[in-house]
């Protein structure tokens, strides 16, 4: 490759790269700061609410210290979005969202601490990884079988050897400066993991919209990608990324590796040299197999939950409807691109459209708030008591709120059979006294302490107004008791 190729593809990289951005960011120390201190863990997610009211606090400290702008908490977070530092996605426990790093967030800031910290990159440990694991790739990859009984049989004699020399009292204990370079060098190689866990989940998330259009844009109904949905392939986890991930999970997952790996990791924090390890260290190494499943667990999550959304979006059918949307959002799209050299843009066509966008307006249209309009110039005289009527109180509590007292009652008098039952079945038993009211109670109550099918139901009730009404809706199914 030339200079000036070289110098071009460089430049590309340092205009379109995530992480150079955000090393060039004016306010790198804080943007560094802030966000390696609340979302620098591994799968740390914070929602959007309290990081917003997180950097406010730490923004009126460090102003303080720094000169920074007039902007809050939200208005560094939405700035930092746009730059592909943080990633906003919904929460999966509860509503709302949640902010977390990119693989670019956690790259910039690993930099930043190698510079801040400066480890050696010549090192007997990293010189001792890289020769066994030349080594074991050589007699793994040779296909002669007499070379590679050789090389084992090499190995079968050096550990021969070194067993005959420990049971003669012939220790070699390596130095504590050797044994702290070795825990460093683990250390450093844990580092990559959150940008690596990060860079895999977006990865998977690409490959869930890239299959999601790949549906919408095939015109064949039978085509590969909803065939393979149908028949149960997991095309995301049949992946290069998904293959790759489920190795390195089924690693993590397996209950005899990680029991050696923690034992491993005890053993050596009651070294002698573990003493002079700084608390920080310790913690990291004691806590680096936790760090890896949980970095597992959230990428697993997410590919499970990425699965199972591309095959509810094909058997729920909501494909075709987006599919015929699309084919419309093009046949308009063509029609103007024909109709341009003829119709103007601002031209009339006897069709009104309401935006769904904010309505901008001119700020003398705001008309100000005047207390005195809202001044009561009669005096208010006290009322007269009387005796309060509960069962009046009631009645109109009942047309005002969802009565679940009953409705958790009608569930586990049905229960009592020890059947799971559905609500079309509660609504035969027991018929809504409070119209649809009783209906949307009893779908609220099995959409949190029930369970949702597939299947469709035909519920019928009748109205306050004495219409018997129905309607088809996914099956709502209760097994067990139910708390109002």
């Amino acid at each position: 490759m030339t200079s000036i190729a070289r110098a071009l593809e460089l430049r590309r990289l340092i205009a379109e790269n995530t992480t150079l951005g955000m090393l060039r960011k004016e306010h790198l120390p804080i943007i560094a700061a802030v966000l390696g201190t609340h979302l620098g863990g591994p799968g740390e997610r914070i929602a959007t609410d309290e990081l917003h009211e997180r950097l406010d606090a730490d923004l009126e400290d460090l102003r303080d210290h720094l000169s920074l702008g007039s902007g809050n908490g939200k208005s560094y977070c939405d700035e930092w979005r746009n730059a592909g530092i943080l990633i906003r996605r919904p929460a999966s426990a509860a509503r709302g969202e949640t902010y977390e790093l990119s693989a670019a967030g956690f790259d910039a800031l690993r930099i930043l601490d190698q510079l801040h910290e400066p480890q050696s990159t010549l090192t007997e440990s990293r010189l001792m990884t890289l020769a066994t694991t030349l080594h074991t790739l050589a007699i793994d990859t040779d296909p002669d079988q007499t070379r590679r009984l050789e090389a084992l049989e090499r190995q079968r004699d050096a550990i021969d050897t070194q067993i005959a020399r420990i049971r003669s009292g012939d220790i070699d204990v390596i130095d504590a400066a050797r044994a702290t370079e070795r825990v460093t060098e683990v250390l450093l190689q844990a580092q990559n993991l959150p940008a690596d866990f990060a860079r895999v989940r977006t990865r998977f998330e690409e490959l869930n919209h890239e299959l999601r259009s790949s549906l919408l844009n095939s015109d064949n109904s039978v085509g590969s990608v909803l065939d393979d949905v149908f028949r149960g392939v997991d095309l995301i986890d049949s992946s290069d990324e998904g293959r790759t991930f489920a190795a390195f999970s089924a690693l993590i997952r397996d209950p005899e590796r990680s029991a050696a790996f923690d034992a491993d990791v005890a053993a050596i924090l009651d070294r002698d040299f573990a003493a002079s390890l700084t608390p920080d260290t310790r913690r990291a190494l004691r806590h680096l197999m936790r760090t890896m499943k949980q970095g597992n667990r959230e990428v697993n999550q997410s590919l499970t939950e990425f699965a199972r959304g591309l095959r509810r979006y094909v058997r729920s059918q909501d494909f075709q409807r987006d599919r015929e949307l699309r084919r419309l959002l093009q046949d308009a799209l063509g029609a103007a691109a024909e109709s341009r050299g003829s119709v103007k843009p601002y031209a009339r066509i006897g069709v009104d459209l309401d935006l769904t966008s904010m309505q901008l307006r001119s700020v003398g249209a705001i008309v100000p708030h005047d207390p005195s309009d809202f001044e009561v110039s009669a005096t208010l005289d006290d009322a007269i008591s009387g005796e309060t009527d509960f069962a009046r109180l009631a009645e109109i509590a009942r047309e005002t709120e969802i009565d679940f007292t009953e409705l958790a009652g009608h569930v586990n008098h049905a229960l009592e059979h020890g059947k799971p039952v559905t609500v079309a079945e509660i609504l035969t038993a027991h018929p809504a006294t409070q119209g649809v009211a009783s209906v949307i109670g009893l779908l609220s109550l099995a959409a949190i302490q029930g369970e949702v099918t597939d299947d469709q139901d035909e519920l019928r009730w009748r109205g306050r107004d004495g219409v018997e009404r129905r309607a088809n809706v996914m099956r709502h199914l209760f097994s067990k008791e139910v708390i109002a």
